[in-house]
């Protein structure tokens, strides 16, 4: 079999390699075999949202949507409000040390506290609005990275900056599963692999389109990549390069917005402006299937963009929520709808139980978090308080804490009281 597409015993990385006249010694990903590269079941999913898409909901200054009540119910148990701009990304440490990483408009990251929202550190030094935040996989260090390029990478032990590094314009930022490794994407198109602290790298040179997106499969051996230009492309991390390219026929009309991967380490996900997700054999190179995001709705918008879908590992399920409020539980053996599940706004993400239950969270722009039963399409729950839109959303492991970051400057969190499953 191809070691390329996840057989084989060949290490992931070289310990050395040659570029140009210049040898960079590089982590051997085989070397973290003994652990687990599946323990972080909630996935990083950190690449940049299109925020024109999201300019007709915020009517108001500081990001509020128009009409909103000061009295509106609050579900939230913690608050954090030391932002002064919109709240663009968040992430919790999934180690159990109870900390939430977020990044704003007003150009900085904080580290906080989830239990209470109390500030534990700022993450100073950027210059544009942060927009990329992420816990490495043991807990131990957490990234920022902002619009203009600049990515730091800070040590939690002693709250300080440990690496920093100034390129193209960020569009995504991601940790490896099992060892100290960042892979980021840039405006220019290129994939770019750091080895932290001591930041030797790799570049996975582009097609000269910009990647919006990106999602490493839980083998650690390689990574997903959505483009602007509809291109999906998926990157064996030893030999830098793509081993398939999804395009033309078999790719997206639209910018990709969404990619996520299932445990399997074959099936992919991406999800586009073009109004559709697609479900890819990255083994074979092969489209499986097309999901529609179902007509557009004029009384939510005119557009409907799948901006998040989800592969669900522990049932055949995926997950795809568009701009225009639908949300399709598809399944993939079949590669069937089973439920239309609609919201009276858009949705910009969507994440699955990572406790293995067939339940499944949503965001959307009217700041609620809503969950769905997957097998009955029935709502389960929600939870509300923000006064603008939510950008992203955060799940603990147990799936029982959920993180919330908004266009009103804070962010929220929210107890999950579960269901049987």
């Amino acid at each position: 079999m191809d070691s390329r597409n996840g057989g084989g015993n060949d290490p992931v990385l070289p310990e050395e390699y040659d570029e140009g006249d210049e040898v960079l010694e590089v982590i051997d990903l085989d070397d973290q075999d003994d652990q687990d590269p599946n323990d972080d079941n909630v996935a990083n999913e950190i690449g940049d949202m299109d925020l024109e898409n999201y300019e007709e909901y915020d009517e108001s200054e500081g990001g509020e949507m128009e009409g909103a009540e000061s009295d509106i119910p609050d579900d939230a148990e913690a608050w954090f409000t030391e932002h002064t701009g919109s709240v663009f990304c968040c992430d919790v440490d999934q180690t159990g040390s109870g900390l939430v990483v977020t990044g704003g408009e007003d150009d900085k990251g904080y580290i906080w506290n989830i239990a209470d929202g109390t500030k534990v550190s700022e993450c100073t030094g950027h210059k544009d609005s942060v927009t990329c935040v992420s816990f490495s996989h043991d807990g131990t260090m957490v990234a920022t990275g902002d619009m203009s390029g600049i990515i730091k990478v800070w040590k939690l032990d002693k709250m300080e900056e440990a690496w920093s590094f100034e390129g193209s314009d960020l569009e995504w930022l991601m940790w490896h599963h099992s060892a100290p490794v960042l892979l980021g994407g840039t405006a220019d198109g290129d994939l770019w692999m750091w080895k932290i602290p001591s930041g030797d790298c790799k570049t996975m040179q582009g097609h000269g389109c910009q990647t919006t997106c990106g999602k490493m499969f839980s083998d650690g051996k390689r990574c997903c990549v959505g483009y602007e230009d509809g291109v999906i492309k998926v990157w064996d991390l030893k030999q830098t390069a793509a081993t398939h390219s999804f395009k033309d026929n078999s790719g997206h009309s639209g910018g990709i917005t969404s990619i996520d991967c299932h445990e399997d380490n074959i099936l992919a996900l991406s999800g586009s402006v073009d109004g559709t997700a697609k479900l890819l054999n990255t083994n074979s190179g092969k489209v499986l299937a097309t999901f529609s995001a179902g007509p557009v709705n004029s009384d939510i918008g005119d557009t409907n963009s799948v901006e998040a879908v989800a592969l669900c590992n522990s049932h055949p399920f995926a997950a795809v929520g568009s701009l225009n409020g639908a949300l399709g539980i598809w399944d993939v053996p079949t590669q069937t709808l089973r439920h239309t599940c609609q919201h009276e706004v858009g949705i910009v993400r969507v994440k699955w139980d990572p406790a293995g239950s067939s339940n499944v969270f949503t965001a959307g722009l009217d700041g609620c978090v809503r969950l769905w039963d997957a097998r009955s399409g029935q709502m389960v729950s929600s939870w509300g308080g923000h006064r603008g839109e939510i950008l992203d959303m955060s799940v603990t492991r147990d799936g029982c804490t959920i993180v919330t970051a908004s266009g009103d400057t804070t962010a929220r969190v929210y107890t999950i009281q579960k269901p049987d499953r």
